[in-house]
């Protein structure tokens, strides 16, 4: 049998761009049902209202992995707590940095690396409403000027 290489995109979380600014990412491994890779491979995942706990462990809360049709005795609650695989330094980053006020961490994608599922998570900082206009006001006035370059 061949060995799967590569980095295939399942599911990205859009709405974390736009509401936090994110600034480190890292990439974890996640523990995951056999029934729960399948609901994957078909992508049936949704990043709304998730986010990462960090205790001693780092844990995934709130990621909706849709049942597996077929999966026959082996249910699994969809939005179950998924515990995210770490270096021990890492997970202590994360609580450091945790542990400022209006800092969290959120799941950006998910994604199938050399065969594994692998998460990517970034530390963010939430954005106020004011923030959000201007950034996109920004991407327009960026936009507006590649469309008169293109043209002169």
């Amino acid at each position: 049998m061949a060995k799967v290489t590569g980095k295939k995109i399942v599911a990205i979380n859009k709405k974390a761009k736009m509401l936090y600014e994110l600034s480190t990412t890292y990439e974890a491994g996640i523990v995951l049902l056999g029934p729960e890779i399948k609901s994957i491979r078909n992508g049936k995942v949704n990043f709304v209202d998730s986010f990462v706990d960090v205790v001693e462990e780092a844990y995934i809360i709130g990621l909706h992995i849709a049942p597996y049709e077929q999966a026959g005795y082996a249910l699994c609650e969809p939005t179950r707590k998924r515990k995210l695989l770490l270096h021990k330094k890492e997970v202590q980053s994360l609580a450091r940095q945790i542990a400022t006020k209006g800092v969290t961490v959120v799941p950006l994608m998910l994604y199938f690396s050399n065969g594994k599922i692998k998460v990517e998570i970034a530390i963010g900082k939430g954005r106020k409403l004011y923030d959000h206009r201007h950034v996109l006001k920004e991407k327009a006035e960026k936009r507006e000027v590649a469309r008169e370059m293109k043209y002169k």
